[in-house]
């Protein structure tokens, strides 16, 4: 049976640190707590199922806080949790299983996060796998009988596993006045960081964050190193931006640049309030059709979905067919992300 290390950072967590901790720490070997400045009972409870506590100072930087914390670890595996995550009973038995039975060439295990959609985190999909379980130390061998190498790849083991994530609230205002600070600090942000920038915007940010984002997005749109993919999801926060600080001119200006990289649902949606303000209304049912029916979202899978027809039904019942306007309500109402899950 392999030995498993538990790794945390928290801050202020009193409400929710036992519930986490109730639900693994008989399945833990060791358990890690990295505190990042509680003000709270925090430590305090954490006292109560580990004395291998300690302090790091916040410096902005969760890679940092959470390698101090693999640091502290001692077993063969670390598990590495947030204190806003559960094990039911199912897959606490799960886990004990995978205990006894993983084999030792694996070096990372990965978990289904689910209850994704239910806080509007930044996700179009209500589970998904994540690496979880680590393997402290890898050995490492030479393989090929000729032209020998060493594997550097890890072996990824897809396990069944599922962790309920349920937070307190949506941390889209601490994570988008983060990414804000390092855009102002001339962080050009990777290209993982800068499609979660832009995604958090798309299902979660309000104006002021838009026109915060604006010119960092700008930027990334005249951005020669930037893939067209990064391109199209800049020029989709730009448009946005534009828009609701009425600036027409640069709207269409990068509204354009989506279309042409073939367009999305995000600017097609953009396009329709865009003209149903201006009481266009046969203009902006072209462009929320094809948002609903004609394009895919790139950013917010609502995009495509429920937001253009409840833009139908706005613009049908701005034209006096409130029977029109009923059924495009009925449809947005009967839309389902795709997989099955409940829409938000």
């Amino acid at each position: 049976m392999i030995t498993v290390s538990l790794c945390m950072i928290v801050k202020n967590e009193e409400r929710i640190l036992a519930r986490c901790l109730d639900s693994i720490a008989d399945l833990m070997d060791e358990i890690i707590i990295v505190d990042t400045g509680s003000t709270d009972a925090t430590k305090q409870i954490a006292a109560g199922y580990t004395d291998k506590i300690y302090d790091f100072t916040w410096i902005g930087d969760f890679s940092a806080a959470r390698n101090f914390a693999f640091s502290k670890a001692g077993m063969e595996y670390i598990y590495s949790a947030d204190a806003d995550e559960v094990l039911d009973e199912k897959n606490r038995e799960a886990f004990r299983l995978l205990k006894e039975t993983l084999l030792p060439e694996i070096d990372i295990v990965q978990m289904y996060y689910a209850n994704q959609l239910s806080h509007g985190t930044i996700y179009n999909f209500d589970k998904e796998l994540r690496p979880k379980l680590f393997k402290r130390l890898r050995s490492f061998q030479w393989q090929g009988a000729i032209h020998e190498q060493v594997n550097l790849e890890p072996v990824i083991y897809d396990s069944e596993i599922e962790i309920r994530h349920l937070p307190e609230n949506n941390h889209k205002d601490r994570d988008l006045a983060a990414f804000a600070k390092r855009a102002a600090e001339g962080d050009r942000l990777d290209k993982r960081l800068h499609n979660i920038y832009a995604k958090e915007l798309f299902i979660s940010g309000e104006d002021k964050d838009f026109i915060t984002a604006r010119e960092f997005f700008r930027q990334s749109c005249h951005d020669t190193e930037r893939s067209v993919d990064e391109i199209k999801e800049a020029a989709c926060v730009a448009a946005r931006a534009a828009r609701i600080c009425g600036d027409a001119e640069d709207f269409f200006k990068y509204a354009m640049k989506v279309i042409a990289c073939d367009g999305c649902a995000e600017i097609c949606c953009e396009l329709g309030e865009y003209y149903l303000a201006k009481q266009d209304i046969d203009e902006a049912i072209v462009w929320f059709y094809n948002g609903a029916y004609e394009t895919e979202s790139i950013l917010n899978i609502h995009s495509g979905g429920d937001m253009p027809l409840h833009g139908l039904a706005r613009c049908y019942r701005a034209a006096g067919n409130s029977g029109q306007a009923d059924e495009y309500e009925r449809l947005a109402g009967e839309w389902r992300i795709p997989g099955g899950a409940e829409k938000e």
